[in-house]
């Protein structure tokens, strides 16, 4: 026992000799603190320094900080008073280290330059973050292989929880998903395939609905104008194949499918190109509202009759629709509704609380607007 106190009495003054001579502010003959050497070694400020300003135990701060139960009212102000005085930034992973838990949760999403996927990482974001957690956004571009590439780098840090677009993805993505063991809650599609958390409403429903009404309104040769055509499109597409059929209308003819990223622009040319070479059709169902916007735009350019001479309609109800000349009649989408939702049921799977619906629903409203 001897033998091993020196040892350690020996490291200790070796401690103390080398760090003396080497470092200007510290007091001579007094070994520097365990905190401040980490300090001044990293740059960083610690919870121990936060701890020390606080006048309070590592541990207390990290929980008061943590927003746990149980620390007193005023020691959770002293502590956050410290760390704010002292710019402390805590380090997620040193914090996913100690407590075997990550605080963050991967949000992937197509796109950012449509307000759809805006609005639901809004709502996300906004339930998230008071529970700790700190979204992460990937966008996927609509390619399955690069979503599989962000899914691969994002669960090698052992995430808290995911939160994915539809159900379009590689099987390698599937599998990672399933064998990560990573809670996550699928947004805009729905299924009820067991054990698969989803929050939306059906596409097919909403497209066989504007579809329903254009034919309520008398409408004959509805056309259908899609771009992107993405897996969300094409069940739009299958909603007003289905509703034609139901009424004997169906021309595949009428149908004008873009690759090409939606836009207002193109929404304009493909227009154009329908009254060009489809002259009989007298309505037109455009699969997003920045395509109807460019066809309404278009229409007013080219001083066509909407809705006498052509109805137009468009869905998600994208700011600015119901401004237009005429205003839009669209299919309003829960975006902000799907956001806080399959946020709130990610937080019940994250603590391990199985919901009582794994497929949630949300429905969507028909705006009937001028332009029909």
């Amino acid at each position: 026992m001897g033998e091993i106190q020196g040892k350690f009495g020996w490291h200790k003054a070796l401690d103390s000799a080398i760090l003396t001579p080497h470092d200007p502010h510290q007091i001579p003959g007094k070994p520097l603190e365990p905190t401040e050497r980490k300090r001044r070694h990293s740059g960083r400020t610690t919870l121990s320094d936060v701890a020390l300003a606080a006048e309070v135990s590592p541990i207390t701060a990290s929980r008061a900080l943590r927003g746990e139960r149980g620390v007193a009212a005023d020691l959770v102000e002293r502590v956050k008073r410290a760390a704010e005085q002292l710019g402390y930034v805590p380090d997620p992973a040193a914090r996913a280290l100690a407590s075997q838990r990550s605080t963050q949760v991967p949000v992937l999403v197509p796109l950012l330059s449509n307000a759809l996927f805006v609005d639901v990482l809004e709502a996300v974001h906004r339930t998230l973050l008071p529970h700790g957690y700190q979204p992460m956004i990937g966008v996927t571009h609509y390619e399955p292989r690069e979503e599989e590439q962000l899914l691969r780098s994002y669960l090698a840090h052992r995430p808290a929880g995911l939160l994915l677009t539809g159900f379009d993805r590689t099987e390698a993505a599937r599998q990672m998903i399933a064998a990560s063991g990573v809670p996550c809650v699928y947004l805009m599609e729905l299924t009820q395939a067991p054990n698969v958390y989803c929050v939306g409403f059906s596409q097919i429903e909403a497209g066989h609905a504007i579809t329903e009404h254009l034919v309520q309104r008398g409408r004959k040769r509805i056309a259908f104008v899609a771009a992107q055509l993405d897996p969300r499109t094409m069940q739009r597409a299958e909603g007003y194949r289905r509703c034609l059929r139901e009424h004997g209308l169906y021309d595949a003819r009428l149908e004008l499918l873009s690759p090409q990223p939606s836009s207002m622009r193109l929404g304009g040319e493909l227009l154009e190109d329908l009254l060009r070479t489809r002259p009989e059709v007298d309505a037109v169902f455009f699969c997003n509202d920045d395509l109807a916007q460019g066809g309404l735009l278009t229409a007013l350019r080219l001083g066509v009759d909407v809705p006498g001479r052509i109805a137009v309609a468009g869905f998600n109800d994208l700011s600015g629709s119901d401004q237009m000349v005429p205003p839009l009649t669209t299919v309003r989408t829960p975006r902000r509704a799907m956001g806080e939702a399959s946020a709130q049921m990610l937080l019940g799977l994250m603590r391990g609380e199985v919901p009582v619906r794994n497929s949630l629903d949300l429905g969507f409203e028909l705006l009937v607007r001028g332009s029909s």
